[in-house]
């Protein structure tokens, strides 16, 4: 492993991201992928139009804080942002470029929403939403893989989207009930085909 060079103003390598749609939100509970520590987690998806040169800034900064210099950077080092139009099994994914960001299971990510009010309930912050979030750009090196990643530091909703479950809300389903609880017919075997 190369030797790290000097240490980088950690501004450097933190960014605000421009606002995303939100998938796969682990945010409220940590999960375990694997072998792997339990971690909270979010996928970024931008669309292929969206700027998002900062993000890139970041991640170049964090491996140039590792080696020093581009020519330094190895030739199979792998980059956090991927192209969404290759994950067609994936709802909301083409025509977009995602991003995963996670943190330790000791450092639950602030989320909270536009007017900057904390987000407790879990059902207001789920996949398909838009948010933005502040992360910080680090380089790794596990078993041979080296890359550079980003640690999801604090997410702030900014509306809501179309969910990616595909349920519906309940409100959209059902029409209002009369209530006809005391008719007796209601109830009758003939009616069920008994």
């Amino acid at each position: 492993m190369a030797k790290p060079a000097n240490k980088m103003d950690i501004a450097k390598k933190k960014v605000i991201t421009p606002i995303f749609r939100v998938s796969f939100p682990q945010v409220f509970t940590p999960k375990q992928f694997g072998d792997q520590k339990p971690k909270y987690s979010l996928t970024m998806l931008f669309d292929k139009k969206t700027d998002i040169k900062t993000i890139k800034q970041a991640a170049f900064n964090a491996a140039l804080e590792q080696f020093g210099s581009k020519e330094r950077f190895p030739k199979n080092m792998k980059w956090p942002w991927r192209d969404g139009d290759q994950k067609e099994d994936v709802a909301g994914y083409a025509g977009h470029i995602f991003i995963s960001a996670s943190a330790k299971e000791s450092s639950q990510p602030g989320l909270v929403d536009k007017d900057r009010q904390p987000i407790l309930n879990e059902r207001d912050f789920y996949a398909g939403c838009y948010a933005r979030a502040e992360l910080i750009a680090f380089y790794y090196d596990q078993q041979g893989n080296k890359g550079v990643s980003f640690s999801l530091q604090n997410i702030q909703k900014w509306k809501d989207g179309e969910a990616f479950s595909g349920r519906k809300n309940a409100e959209d389903v059902f029409d209002d009930l009369e209530d006809d609880s005391d008719d007796e017919s209601n109830y009758a075997d003939d009616d069920m085909g008994f």
